[in-house]
């Protein structure tokens, strides 16, 4: 394989950095490979923006077939997915697949609040193509970088690197599991490998070990990262504070920002966190100036705090667009995060402020580790902790300010 050279991150605030002088083989370009969920797609646009290639890359998305039967084959790898649904629509008719996702089609991309990646529509996946893409382009345009995420796009971003080795650079985002040597990059946080730690094993039973993924130590092409990859960086963030100045900046201060998603098989919660997590925000009331609270899809209905939505100083996003996220990731004094997004958490953690984590000790197997891993770090503190922290009306910052404890 010849050598190719990544681009050096922008050492300016703003703007893109001077990495598109020095020969053929350094990358000029990028192409990101998504699975439709923006926590997937998000950390490998972060990872293109950090090399200065958020104006220089294309957006493809794998796409599964969707509707009727489509719902029960979604555990399949996306080409035997594909295989079997074809198979099945020759022989019962295209009218049991009303629902189903065609080739070829071409996806509307959502803008993004605080900024857009400059692109009109997302193209589906297709190694060969992409693949061909490098061949015909390299002499002109130099190697292409890829950037993928997600168990469906596994099996994309490693074809394309067999195909084009010479013509290619393919990191491969969360742990893929197996054969790490199909890409020449993969970045995961460090929390994927919690199966190897002494903890990790009491936690899995003796006979389904051999099963469990990662078996391997981190090899040398594998980067290990505290939280996941994501945008929201200094330049993102500053332009999200302009377009949500008119909105936020006027709002009383402190400003407390409640992130909720939804319970996962290791992270475990229901109406019953929902109740504490209202009391305790009811308590604090009187000391903050304004609390904005955000669901996200996974939320369940039992869950929303919709009880608060009388109290004049809360303001609940109902979904509707446009989704505040990034404003509130710029303007907020403090964030309040279920402990189950990892990238809810990871963004927040990023911006330098107080967060503290709801539903933590609930959580087992990895996320207990990626909590730990936050809290040994200082960037995060125990949900019993802020209702403490939260006094006089002023939001004490985590690091050094606020020396109170859960018991206390």
């Amino acid at each position: 394989m010849r050598p190719i050279r990544l681009p050096e991150p922008p050492s300016g605030p703003v703007g893109m950095p001077e990495i598109f002088e020095g020969g053929l083989n350094v990358i000029r370009r990028a192409i990101v490979i998504g699975n439709g969920f923006p926590g997937a797609e998000n950390q490998c646009l972060g990872l293109v923006r950090a090399l200065g290639l958020a104006e220089k890359h294309t957006l493809y998305r794998v796409v599964r077939p969707r509707g009727g039967i489509n719902e029960w084959l979604r555990w399949l790898p996306v080409s035997l997915h594909k295989m079997i649904e074809s198979v099945i629509r020759r022989i019962s008719g295209d009218s049991q697949f009303g629902g189903s996702i065609q080739s070829r089609r071409v996806f509307p991309l959502a803008a993004q609040n605080g900024g857009s990646v400059g692109l009109s529509s997302i193209l589906e996946a297709d190694a060969k193509k992409i693949a061909s893409l490098a061949h015909e382009t390299f002499e002109k345009e130099g190697p292409i970088l890829v950037v993928a995420s997600g168990r469906d796009t596994i099996s994309i971003a490693s074809s394309v690197r067999r195909l084009a080795s010479q013509h290619v650079f393919v990191i491969q985002i969360q742990h893929p599991r197996t054969r790490l040597d199909r890409f020449d990059l993969v970045v995961t946080p460090r929390h994927d490998y919690h199966v190897l730690s002494p903890s990790g094993q009491q936690e899995i039973p003796q006979f389904i070990r051999r099963w469990i993924t990662p078996r391997e130590p981190p090899s040398r092409n594998v980067v290990l990262t505290v939280g996941a990859l994501h945008q929201a960086d200094s330049a993102l963030l500053r332009l999200a504070a302009l377009n949500w100045h008119a909105e936020l900046a006027p709002l009383p201060k402190p400003l407390l920002v409640v992130n909720i998603g939804g319970p996962t098989r290791h992270c475990r919660y229901g109406a019953d966190l929902a109740k504490q997590l209202a009391v305790s925000l009811h308590s604090v009331m009187a000391t903050c100036g304004s609390v904005r609270i955000s669901f996200s899809r996974r939320t369940p209905q039992k869950v929303l705090l919709w009880n608060l939505v009388i109290i004049p100083k809360v303001y609940i996003w109902d979904g509707e667009d446009p989704n505040p996220h990034m404003g509130h990731l710029a303007w907020a004094d403090a964030f309040i995060i279920t402990a189950d997004s990892v990238s809810m958490l990871s963004e927040a953690c990023s911006t330098g402020k107080p967060v503290y984590t709801v539903g933590a000790e609930r959580c087992t197997m990895k996320f207990s580790s990626f909590q730990k891993t936050l809290q040994e770090n200082g960037v995060v503190r125990h949900s019993q902790e802020w209702r403490i922290c939260l006094i006089v009306g002023v939001i004490l910052p985590q690091r050094y300010s606020c020396s109170c404890s859960a018991g206390s």
